[in-house]
């Protein structure tokens, strides 16, 4: 799809200086722009590039100057970052405006679904569905038994939201997520094999929520693992069975949280964090990459290590630790002192 400079500062309410019908119709960093392309220049940094970029469109601030020839067209707006990423908001939403069925896939008769639905071939949608309206069903998807999808929720190619699950409005699921699997329950017995505990709870995902690509959500053993409105969960992160996570909080990639503990609001953890189960984490907590948690956890605690320390004690155990090997020859040197004298 292609949009003249005029028609994108009508987007932005900007002004343009230039070519008013030049046509652009993909992206592109400043730094490789190319003809037919839209970009922005925000940062000083990257003032230069703005003189010999072959972008056809470059939004700027409005307190841009040029100093040099351009051969761009500019459209001037107050903050060109945040005009950028609207643009981003809207070349989004008219590339995924997919509505219909494609064929083949499988829409149980019982299912129910509202309008502008977008169901994308190959998907699988099981006995007694809710698909809310606007939703979006990339190929490749399965949607389970009883599962409620929300008003303007995505679903990328490939996920697979299991029996009982609850997503509510204007959520993104991305490929290769798995919702609502069992839990890890498994009971030691007399033969020194394990007994599969029934996982018969389900998920729960408020609205507004990211799940990344490959994160899996357990179903609960009994009860909802939950999942509160507006959390963000970035790529390959297990969530346990019953587990829930308070709103507006962030997991980056590669995190892990154990069976039935409970993550405060407004939490930001860093990638590669273990969270043991059972436990309890606070509001506004913040925990540094690869950090391990074992413990409860007060509110707006800021955490680093593994077992993890407050930050503050971290970093001063860690300025010892490198020290280490020249602390151990110290004390061993005046060992051997006393032991002379």
């Amino acid at each position: 799809m292609k949009f003249t400079a005029q028609q994108i500062a009508g987007i932005l309410e900007g002004d343009v200086i230039g070519n008013p019908d030049v046509e652009v119709s993909k992206l592109s960093k400043i730094e490789e722009g190319f003809e037919g392309s839209l970009t922005f220049l925000a940062n000083p940094k990257y003032t230069a590039h703005i003189y010999k970029t072959k972008a056809s469109v470059t939004i700027v601030n409005k307190t841009f100057k040029p100093e040099k020839e351009l051969n761009t067209t500019l459209i001037k707006v107050e903050d060109a970052y945040v005009a950028f990423s609207k643009i981003l908001e809207y070349y989004n939403s008219v590339k995924l405006n997919k509505v219909g069925v494609e064929q083949p896939s499988f829409i149980s008769e019982s299912a129910k679904y509202g309008d502008n639905v977008y169901i994308g071939a190959f998907s699988y949608i099981s006995d007694n569905v809710s698909i809310g309206e606007n939703v979006k069903i990339f190929p490749n998807s399965y949607i389970g038994e009883n599962v409620v999808l929300g008003d303007n929720t995505i679903i990328f190619a490939g996920a697979k939201i299991y029996s009982e699950t609850i997503i509510g409005k204007s959520c993104v699921v991305n490929s290769g997520a798995i919702i609502g699997a069992d839990g890890f329950g498994f009971a030691p017995n007399e033969n020194g094999g394990y007994n599969k505990i029934p996982q018969t709870g389900n998920v729960i995902i408020e609205d507004y929520v990211d799940v990344g690509a490959g994160t899996t959500i357990d179903r609960a053993t009994l009860g909802s693992t939950i999942i509160r409105r507006g959390v963000k969960l970035d790529n390959q992160i297990q969530i346990a069975h019953n587990v829930e996570i308070g709103k507006n909080t962030v997991i980056a990639a590669q995190s892990g949280v154990a069976g039935s503990t409970k993550i405060g609001e407004n939490c930001q953890i860093g990638g590669q964090v273990g969270v043991a189960g059972h436990i309890t984490i606070g509001n506004n907590v913040k925990i540094q990459a690869q950090s391990g948690i074992a413990r409860h956890v007060k509110d707006n605690e800021v955490l680093q290590g593994s077992p993890a320390l407050a930050i503050s004690d971290y970093n001063k155990s860690y300025v010892h630790f490198k020290n280490l090997p020249r602390i151990v020859k110290n004390i061993n040197d005046l060992e051997k002192i006393n032991g002379n004298s």
